[in-house]
């Protein structure tokens, strides 16, 4: 007899913990369909089936989490906000991109319930991270390495191991990310 497998608790992240220095001014704030993009990040993942939201970085207003190890980068934001959570699925998503749906969120969500992490192909974020004993003990490994490399997501992704799932063109247009002032005037043309 095989029996299902019981969906973990979904606890969405939303990075928002940088500098925002290529942009110039505070991604997170920037208006989008009448509300600043860190609002629609934080309702895009309730849409999504996260059960709470969690919004990484020093932002009061948003009950942020202060990152534990300064300018660690996204590994720092998702390492503080799992000192601060129990074990589950962290559905994670950086603050600048506008244009995600929660249909594919929900497929990150939907892939192979046991693997450690799921992303789409050739892709770090956004990303589903099983957070467990192994992959706490990765996180608090990599925020302490001295070489950017391997402080990256993508260390991460690869140490714990991960799911890729393919993307059709379509849905690839929803993950431009705009870490510019030239890259956000495209998306909102």
């Amino acid at each position: 007899m095989t029996t299902a497998i019981e969906p973990a608790r979904c606890i969405g992240v939303v990075l928002a913990g940088g500098l925002s220095s290529r942009m110039g001014r505070d991604k997170a704030l920037l208006p989008w369909h009448g509300r600043p993009l860190i609002e629609h990040q934080i309702a895009l993942l309730k849409a999504a089936g996260a059960n709470e939201v969690k919004v990484s970085g020093s932002r009061p207003d948003y009950h942020g989490v202060a990152d534990l190890v300064p300018l660690a980068g996204p590994i720092g934001g998702i390492a503080s906000i799992a000192a601060a959570c129990d074990d589950g699925d962290l559905l994670i998503v950086p603050v600048d991109m506008p244009r995600l749906q929660a249909s594919l969120l929900q497929r990150l969500l939907d892939a192979e319930r046991n693997a450690a992490c799921a992303r789409f192909v050739n892709r770090v974020l956004p990303m589903r991270l099983r957070l467990n004993a192994s992959s706490r003990g990765a996180l608090n490994a990599l925020i302490v390495a001295t070489d950017k490399r391997d402080r990256s997501l993508r260390a991460l992704q690869e140490r714990i191991g991960m799911v890729e799932i393919a993307l059709s063109d379509d849905e690839a247009k929803q993950l431009i990310d705009c870490n510019t002032e030239e890259t956000w005037q495209e998306v909102i043309a």
